[in-house]
């Protein structure tokens, strides 16, 4: 069941057992002439419109989201709540206002007596019904009107409890018995409803527990990934909880990853609190950032700039230097690519001042298209015969060769000494590359070594 068919189906009970209170109260109150049971009655009459106002307003609440109302209508419980407050506020200000008008009144002619006795027992088994049903739905699934109707079902106890006591203390002579007893649980009720009213009013100001505020954090901050949180705005809305929480992820981090962090922190909040909508936003840190991570970010921020790779800092005599390979369109003129190389330069050293000089070099990048066609073999044996010339390779694998107008992409498997160092590899694989290049000028070459 779900959780507005819960309390609509608990407050319809409570509406219906008021109601035949109501009916029987003024009933046997006529007939008994008591006057605390048709005053009773009346309470218990105004606490069934109370009911309905907050069915309603509970029916209301569980309307989806709108153009206006983007957070819901959970609200309206709130404000259902506060009206119910309201009239139990209302309700207990006359209830002392009657007991002290009865205490100055003289004792009526006509006493009532054991017939209206049963009227007030049969109405304080019915409110002690609606005390138990509510209280066991507001520990299952909470609510504010539900507590509304808690509150006016405590009140419709003490306020039979009062007549009934009153009935008795009449009946034997003690008729101020009756003013004390309403006066008293007058001022209770009336502190419990300015209780309810002063919450309900803080839901609707959008006030939040700190503690709640601060667990989320230490949520989010625990979560892998999460370097600290920022702003946290946080309100609820009927039972549900609205969370925008904006997190600090590590500046160098993809953005595949920064979205799967943010998912975990949702997912992770969502696990220790009930009823928890989040969202949550993440903000780049260059804090805890490697010197070298700020520079790649800063030069791929520079107009012209397709790659970057091999960026590498290092110290000398207390300076730091840097440098990097950058690749830009092929074809634009090195009077072009000498610009953007410039620009690069002041970028780095702005924000970085203590880097006493940086080195850019420049290469020609080249898109490889998804769709290549084969090279023949003709291509192939050019290339093997160009290998061949190496006595470094022992072994010479797969060669594919694909082309695309005038690019070549050319992808070669061979195996050296696996004693050989990976300097020397490098250098042997660079010079292969510039000899097939001698051939093939457009080519992207890629050489796979491997250890015999």
């Amino acid at each position: 069941m779900s959780v507005f068919l819960h309390k609509s189906k608990v407050l319809q009970i409570s509406l219906f057992a008021i109601l035949s209170a109501f009916v029987v109260e003024l009933v046997f109150g006529l007939v008994s002439n008591s006057l605390a049971l048709i005053t009773d009655s009346i309470h218990a009459l105004l606490d069934s419109v109370v009911t309905v106002i907050l069915l309603l307003a509970a029916r209301m609440s569980i309307k989806p989201p709108d153009a206006e109302h983007t957070y819901g209508h959970g609200k309206i419980e709130s404000l259902g709540g506060l009206i119910g407050g309201i009239a139990i506020f209302l309700i207990a200000i006359f209830f002392i206002y009657e007991s002290v008008e009865r205490a100055t009144s003289p004792p009526p002619l006509i006493l009532p007596g054991f017939f209206a006795l049963i009227a007030g027992f049969y109405t304080i088994g019915v409110d002690v019904f609606r005390i138990i049903l509510l209280r066991k739905s507001i520990k299952k699934i909470g609510g504010v009107t539900l507590k509304a109707d808690f509150y006016h079902a405590f009140l419709d106890f003490g306020s039979t409890m009062v007549a009934i006591i009153g009935i008795i203390f009449v009946t034997y002579g003690f008729y101020y018995g009756d003013f004390i007893a309403a006066f008293i649980l007058g001022i209770v009720l009336v502190v419990l409803s300015l209780k309810l009213i002063y919450r309900t009013a803080m839901e609707l100001t959008d006030i939040i527990s700190p503690e709640l505020v601060s667990q989320v954090k230490n949520i989010a901050i625990n979560t892998d990934g999460v370097l600290n949180t920022k702003s946290v705005l946080m309100r609820r809305s009927g039972d549900t909880l609205f969370g925008d929480i904006t997190i600090s992820l590590r500046g160098d981090v993809s953005f595949d990853r920064a979205h799967e962090i943010s998912s975990n922190v949702e997912k992770n909040i969502k696990k220790n609190i009930a009823n928890s909508t989040i969202t949550v936003h993440f903000e780049p840190n260059w804090e805890q950032v490697p010197l070298d991570s700020k520079i790649n970010e800063i030069a791929g921020s520079i107009s012209g700039v397709k790659n970057i790779h091999n960026v590498s800092t290092y110290k000398s005599q207390g300076k730091i230097f840097a440098s990097l390979h950058v690749m830009v369109d092929r074809e634009i003129n090195l009077e072009s690519a000498h610009k953007i190389s410039e620009k690069i330069e002041l970028k780095i050293q702005k924000n970085f001042p203590e880097i006493e000089h940086v080195t850019v070099h420049i290469e020609p990048h080249i898109t490889i298209p998804n769709n290549l066609q084969m090279e023949g073999k003709k291509a192939e044996d050019e290339i093997t015969k160009i290998l061949e010339q190496y006595k470094e390779i022992q072994k010479i694998g797969r060669i594919i060769i694909l082309h695309y107008n005038d690019i070549q992409k050319i992808d070669i498997d061979c195996s050296f000494d696996r004693n050989l160092s990976i300097e020397k590899v490098h250098d042997l694989t660079s010079q292969i590359e510039q000899k097939i290049r001698t051939r093939f000028s457009e080519a992207v070459i890629t050489i796979h070594p491997e250890p015999v």
